[in-house]
């Protein structure tokens, strides 16, 4: 039924787009995405480099969640049309996720379609790799929806990570444009986020920041009590967990807490020991050659249920760990073997130079020319 549905929607789609893709293209480039209703830290350092690049170029940003609600739903059904209308006057689409109308559409021949996936990697398993697992998009759905279809170029940070995309997104080497996303601009840029995270936070400045960046699934709250456990007694040590916003179950005491608005980015800064699990996170973290961790103690189940790209084992064997008491007692001994880190970061973010905003804004200024 879901199918069928699915098709209805899609018929009914063409019919609309028909007749507005007679309107003429215009010197414009469109962002379109389900992640936020805000522009992404990627999209805003993409735009300034862009009109610094091109300054005659229009930019205009189509982005907005799908809500919750039947009215919610009914409003963005109504706002996939002013998406056709962009998509049909513009030179170049900007996506960070799916989205309906770039797949499943047929688009005029000028217009250039970029995935600037919305992670910088991919540790775990997703799109097109998951379709059918336990967490993945049903197969079905998946080919109704004509996921992942239509793309001119997939943003890949390195030739291994693009192994991983091509199967995800579906698509060939010819399409695979390497470029980190420009967030590692920010990452590199010291914007005296340490001096305000201490000045908000003087209880802490004697103690070496521990951050913890799990992604988001079913037993996330189970795992990070271990971590909770064994850091809480620890006097020279401060657990800082940042979980998923709007998804996560990880209940976060004011003790593994801060005080302050500081990004995700931020905190990566600030800290002296960065954890994480099977979040893309790892791969901003390794740039900026801190101490990286890999707490999984879930490792062989969550290997068989999502499926991994990363064999974290293999790849950063002395700094993966299934065991809490053992994690914090490596942390403890201050001995990281920098060498694989930076192995890691090499072989995952092939630029790490603060210029990939600059990189992808003249790229683009050439399909637009």
């Amino acid at each position: 039924m879901k199918v069928l549905l699915i098709e209805i929607l899609k018929i009914l789609l063409k019919i609309i787009y028909a007749p507005i893709k007679l309107f003429k293209t215009k010197n414009r480039i469109v962002y379109l995405s389900r992640q936020s209703n805000d522009k992404s830290l990627d999209m805003k350092l993409l735009e300034e480099a862009i009109n610094n690049e091109c300054p005659n170029t229009e930019q205009v940003f189509r982005l907005k969640m799908i809500p919750e609600s039947l009215p919610g739903k009914i409003a963005y059904c109504f706002s996939i049309i002013g998406d056709m209308y962009y998509l049909a006057t513009s030179k170049v689409a900007i996506i960070d996720t799916y989205s309906i109308t770039v797949s499943c559409l047929k688009h005029k021949k000028s217009l250039k379609v970029i995935q600037m996936w919305h992670a910088l990697g991919a540790l775990k398993k997703f799109g097109l790799q998951s379709v059918g697992t336990k967490e993945g998009r049903d197969e079905k759905i998946s080919r109704a929806m004509c996921m992942h279809k239509n793309y001119d170029y997939v943003l890949a940070p390195s030739k291994k990570t693009a192994k991983f995309y091509m199967e995800a997104f579906g698509c060939d080497n010819s399409k695979i444009k390497i470029c980190s996303l420009p967030r590692v601009d920010d990452i590199l840029t010291d914007n005296g986020c340490a001096s305000r995270f201490f000045t908000e936070n003087p209880a802490l400045s004697d103690k070496k920041i521990v951050l913890y960046l799990p992604t988001f699934r079913e037993r996330d709250a189970y795992v990070a009590e271990k971590l909770k456990v064994e850091f809480d007694e620890l006097a020279d040590y401060h657990l800082i967990i940042s979980a998923h916003p709007l998804f996560s179950k990880i209940k976060i005491e004011d003790k593994f807490s801060y005080s302050g608005d500081f990004s995700t980015y931020d905190l990566m800064k600030i800290a002296d020991v960065i954890i994480t699990d099977y979040s893309a996170c790892a791969f901003e973290a390794s740039v900026l050659m801190k101490p990286l961790y890999f707490f999984v103690p879930d490792y062989e189940e969550y290997s068989k249920e999502r499926g991994i790209n990363v064999n974290l084992k293999e790849e950063m064997p002395s700094a993966t760990f299934e065991d809490a008491e053992a994690l914090v007692n490596a942390i403890k001994s201050n001995s990281y073997d920098f060498d694989m880190l930076y192995k890691f970061k090499s072989e995952y973010v092939e630029n790490s130079k603060a210029n990939n905003a600059e990189i992808l804004a003249k790229f683009i200024s050439m399909l637009i020319a």
